[in-house]
C-alpha cells in the first residue's frame, strides 16, 4: 500500500510540476508558476524514494505505469478530454507492465 501511495502521490506532483512550466510557455502564464512547479518536482523525486525497491532504475520503469494512468485521469479532470477507447487500453497495458517490473519474482 506505501507503494501504490507513493506512486500516486509522485504521479501527481510530476504532473502538477509539469503542467506548471506548460501553463508558464505554452498558456502565457506568469513564470511565478515556476515556483510551485519546481517545488511540485522536487515532492515528486522524494516521494520515489519512498518506493519499496532494491533497485532505484526498477522503482522508476514500474512507476512510468502509474505515470500514464495518472496522466490520462489529468488529461479527463484537468483539461477536460475525455480518454478514448485508446487511451484506455494504451493506459492498461502499461498497469500490466508496471506490475511485472515491480512484483515479478526475482532469482
Amino acid at each position: 500500500m506505501t507503494t501504490f501511495l507513493a506512486y500516486a502521490g509522485a504521479a501527481l506532483a510530476e504532473i502538477v510540476g509539469c503542467f506548471a512550466f506548460w501553463a508558464w510557455l505554452r498558456l502565457d502564464r506568469s513564470p511565478l508558476w515556476l515556483l510551485p512547479g519546481m517545488a511540485s518536482l522536487a515532492l515528486f523525486a522524494y516521494l520515489l524514494t519512498l518506493v519499496e525497491s532494491e533497485a532505484a532504475g526498477r522503482a522508476y520503469a514500474a512507476y512510468g505505469g502509474i505515470y500514464i494512468v495518472a496522466a490520462i485521469l489529468w488529461l479527463w479532470g484537468a483539461e477536460g478530454y475525455r480518454p478514448d477507447r485508446w487511451d484506455v487500453t494504451g493506459g492498461a497495458i502499461c498497469l500490466v507492465g508496471m506490475t511485472v517490473i515491480l512484483f515479478g519474482p526475482r532469482s
